[in-house]
């Protein structure tokens, strides 16, 4: 079965320096239907004005993974990190125990655009952790390529979770296939440009669910559609 989220139909929040759009429940938005998939509990996709950004602020117990889609994202923790995230790379945090973060557009002037993700862990209370690797446009055009996962296969970040996350980057009519096996489930998130999933078009900012074993068939609708795909139990 698959199950359409619309980007329209998404939670917004726009504070000025801060425009959000919530695929599922978070801070003011509340949605009873739509409280996460799985073990995905929150894309959140950013736009956060130069020099702008969230102040330092606390996570418990909770696997966030930051995809930055354009601009560059300064990042502060609790732990001594500091990076700049820049497009291609992937940055994790493992919350665990308690970190404190901020986080803020590196560009005094530029927007920058990002993915926030938080994905539930398999247990609590683990030791906070922090992780940042690039996957080159090379590694994702016309392929799927692993980002994330339990394990850190493939030299993808690793979470405490039995997730996989895939990006691919498609150009028109490119194809990518991904089987959902039996007793796992799908979502697929557009970041940009349009595709067709199993027949049925989305753009940029729709998703779907997937709660039924087989095939997965993305098409590129338009150039360089960017698309991430959640392989959750």
């Amino acid at each position: 079965m698959l199950t359409v989220r619309k980007s329209e139909d998404r939670g917004h929040a726009n504070h000025g320096w801060l425009d959000s759009y919530h695929t599922f429940s978070f801070a003011n938005y509340y949605d009873p239907s739509h409280m996460g998939f799985r073990d995905l509990r929150v894309i959140n996709e950013d736009y956060v004005l130069g020099g702008k950004g969230f102040g330092t602020h606390p996570h418990k117990d909770m696997e966030i993974v930051t995809y930055v889609l354009d601009g560059a994202l300064e990042h502060k923790d609790s732990m001594g990190n500091g990076s700049v995230i820049l497009p291609g790379d992937v940055q994790r945090l493992t919350a665990g125990t308690g970190i404190t973060h901020s986080e803020y557009n590196h560009s005094p002037s530029d927007l920058v655009h990002l993915l926030q993700i938080w994905i539930l862990p398999n247990q609590t209370g683990v030791k906070p952790g922090y992780e940042q690797k690039m996957f080159s446009p090379a590694e994702k055009h016309n392929q799927l390529c692993l980002i994330v996962s339990s394990n850190g296969e493939n030299g993808s970040v690793m979470v405490h979770q039995d997730v996989k996350v895939y990006a691919t980057i498609l150009d028109r009519d490119a194809t990518v296939t991904h089987v959902v096996p039996p007793d796992r489930y799908a979502w697929v998130q557009v970041a940009r440009g349009a595709i067709a999933l199993n027949g049925e078009v989305l753009h940029a900012g729709d998703a779907a669910a997937v709660s039924e074993a087989g095939e997965l068939h993305l098409v590129g609708q338009d150039d360089k559609a960017e698309v991430l795909v959640f392989d959750l139990v």
